[in-house]
């Protein structure tokens, strides 16, 4: 497990205060000094803080009638699905509770802490399957899932940032998906360097044949599996194992964008927006340590380890207990309590 010296991360830190959010990474020292922090074209976009936030200026978006159309229908689906429990099996209800948690480690562990912010290596079993719980969560493939992450932290809540958390609860959760992208959102995302995630053969795998491994992996097995193995009816196992599932899953990672932006503790930096919210970290598991990751969004746990629950990390960590996991970078202790007494609500 990779520790920084806490010498290296206060460099950056310090440089980040000298850089407007809007402006380029930190200087090349800086950025020579965090090699060993994992992929230096994706480590110092991290670094702003959310400072000096500019006005925002708004533009008209237009609105995606489709996706208005299908989310509702998904999520009447979802509610209709709800009637649905009390006559379903016991089974039947345990597999769509595993599905979920492997639906969720697709964005969790994967897209999230592996591809977006190289926070850990993983072998490629390991990529394969998370590739595949990814293509489960059905929320972009993980090129540009991970594209625009990185935009939302090194653009956060500027109209360059998908899912603004300044234009309100309803656009954080789920209105950015209803309309077109900002042109902000479009043209900071062509800027990126995305070459590592092209680099790898599961990314191009997934990107290529993205359509049809939604349709089997997040729609068609989770239904076929328990009508096929114990009998439970295809119209329960559908509603119960696709739709309600499915509903659930964009919601709970939905929460980190919304509600981990709005309400909570900072503990670690007052002057951002992301909270830790616990309701975001038990639905998406783990991922509610929205603060502690804000500010430190290169280690894999994205919170400080501890009595904290965090699933996703417990997974990573068993990954690395059997061999497919290597490099999980941490934040050194003493960096992160400095942190806290520095720049904390003093609440944690």
């Amino acid at each position: 497990m990779q520790h920084f010296p806490p010498t290296v991360l206060a460099q950056a830190v310090k440089a980040n205060r000298h850089n407007n959010i809007n402006k380029e990474p930190v200087s090349g020292r800086v950025k020579e000094s965090c090699q060993g922090m994992g992929d230096p074209r994706v480590f110092p976009q991290h670094f702003y803080s959310g400072r000096n936030i500019p006005k925002l200026k708004h533009s008209l978006q237009t609105v995606v009638w489709r996706n208005v159309v299908l989310m509702g229908l998904l999520h009447l689906g979802a509610v209709y699905a709800l009637s649905l429990v009390p006559r379903a099996q016991l089974l039947t209800l345990l597999w769509v509770y595993f599905y979920f948690l492997m639906t969720t480690l697709g964005v969790t562990a994967g897209a999230h802490r592996l591809w977006s912010h190289r926070s850990y290596k993983a072998k490629l079993p390991l990529r394969i399957f998370l590739a595949a719980a990814n293509s489960m969560a059905f929320q972009n493939d993980i090129y540009e899932w991970s594209r625009d992450h990185r935009v939302h932290h090194k653009y956060s809540e500027t109209d360059a940032d998908p899912h603004n958390a300044l234009r309100g609860f309803f656009f954080s959760h789920i209105g950015w998906l209803l309309v077109r992208k900002h042109q902000d959102v479009i043209e900071k995302g062509s800027k990126l360097d995305l070459t590592d995630l092209l680099e790898d053969p599961v990314v191009r795998f997934q990107r290529k044949y993205y359509k049809i491994s939604v349709v089997l992996m997040c729609f068609v097995l989770p239904a076929v599996v328990p009508w096929y193995l114990w009998g439970e009816s295809l119209w329960n196992a559908y509603f119960l194992a696709s739709i309600l599932r499915y509903a659930v899953s964009l919601n709970v990672i939905w929460l980190i964008n919304s509600a981990a932006h709005m309400y909570g503790r900072r503990p670690y930096d007052k002057t951002i927006s992301p909270r830790e919210n616990t309701f975001a970290t038990v639905g998406a598991i783990g991922e509610g340590y929205h603060n502690y990751h804000h500010t430190f969004p290169f280690d894999y746990s994205a919170s400080e380890l501890g009595l904290k629950f965090n699933p996703t990390t417990w997974f990573i960590d068993f990954m690395s207990w059997l061999g497919l996991v290597t490099d999980r970078k941490r934040v050194p202790k003493e960096v992160v309590e400095a942190r806290k007494e520095k720049t904390g609500d003093g609440s944690g």
